[in-house]
């Protein structure tokens, strides 16, 4: 039988909506603690194909999601493009920043990632044959502009005003440096795709930062490029979009860029969510992470309350956003046990 997650990409209405979760390997399990540990950092840590599976698998053991993510970061692929990646511990990420025309002109020709990330694509064929059967291998990559934030500022910040700052002072620099994000990651993807990635999802974590035409410009229209060339290449694996808190942006998202799904924050309703997203086809999300921190009765209304909005059209169950590593395991696992006694 195909995967559920698979038969809600296509379109079916299911009994009850497939479940996972966004960054569900990582900090709040203690299992992921002890094999990061083990690895000495977080960068050693993707890079590591048996551990980076080993952590992604273990959600997959203890609660039975029906999709597995492969655990890497969005920052390796700019990584592969020349500039230096570190972590400071209790801060994030830090690159080498990309601002200049010669510095966009200097990063390596998109044929040169593979090796950097062959790492990656190691870590997804050891998850496609050790992966339950009936678990669907997730793939996945950042959206062009969510990634530009970080190369261009060096690091995360909550209004990406350097981004913003680049985009108005030198319109023709940024636009090549998206060009060179968007080109590598569809190279990117499709090798994942080729390792047994069987979905693969962009994530546009700071799409809702981009108003109007630049929304058009640097969100919608990379994600179409790169969803028509990875379909050109893999006909048949389906890609889900996350424009996170792009608000009505998110109206015919999928039409405009050709996603099979289109994932969406909890800014939204889903009741809003339903009428204006679910009636292009499948939806993913959109439960609050905070409900995996607080549980209890909340915790299950709520997440009635999104099965319920969903249910005359194709869902896959999913939070907003990540969870955070203060959430609980046991949260999850209600979460879990009440989508799928409904």
């Amino acid at each position: 039988m195909t995967k559920t997650i698979l038969r809600a990409l296509k379109g079916e209405v299911l009994p009850t909506p497939p479940i996972w979760m966004m960054r569900q390997a990582g900090r709040y399990l203690p299992e992921y603690r002890a094999t990061r540990e083990k690895a000495g950092d977080f960068l050693k840590l993707c890079y590591n194909p048996d551990l980076a599976a080993e952590v992604t698998l273990q959600p997959i053991r203890r609660y039975g999601f029906d999709a597995a993510i492969l655990f890497a970061d969005i920052l390796l692929l700019p990584q592969a493009l020349g500039p230096k990646l570190w972590f400071e511990t209790g801060e994030g990420p830090r690159m080498e920043t990309t601002t200049t025309p010669a510095q966009v002109a200097n990063l390596k020709p998109t044929s040169d990632i593979h090796h950097t990330l062959s790492p990656i694509y190691e870590t997804v064929s050891i998850l496609s044959r050790a992966l339950p059967p009936e678990t669907t291998l997730i793939g996945f990559a950042g959206a062009p502009w969510t990634v530009a934030t970080y190369m261009i500022a060096g690091k995360g910040s909550k209004d990406q005003a350097a981004a913003h700052a680049l985009k108005a002072s030198d319109r023709a620099t940024f636009q090549a440096l998206i060009d060179r994000i968007t080109e590598a990651t569809v190279e990117y993807l499709s090798a994942q795709i080729k390792a047994g990635a069987e979905v693969v999802k962009l994530f546009d974590s700071w799409a809702g930062s981009l108003k109007g035409q630049d929304f058009r410009d640097f969100s919608e229209a990379p994600t179409a490029t790169i969803i028509a060339a990875l379909k050109a290449r893999h006909p048949t694996t389906p890609v889900i979009a996350f424009p996170r808190e792009a608000g009505a942006g998110y109206i015919g998202f999928a039409h405009r860029t050709g996603a099979d799904c289109v994932a969406i924050d909890n800014s939204v309703s889903p009741e809003w969510a339903t009428a204006n997203v679910q009636i292009d086809g499948c939806v993913q999300g959109n439960l609050a992470p905070q409900h995996m921190v607080t549980g209890g009765q909340a915790l299950t209304a709520a997440t009635r309350h999104v099965v319920k909005a969903f249910s005359n059209g194709p869902h896959i169950f999913n939070l907003g956003h990540g969870i955070t590593p203060d959430a609980n395991p046991d949260h999850v696992q209600l979460m879990i046990d009440t989508v799928r006694a409904m």
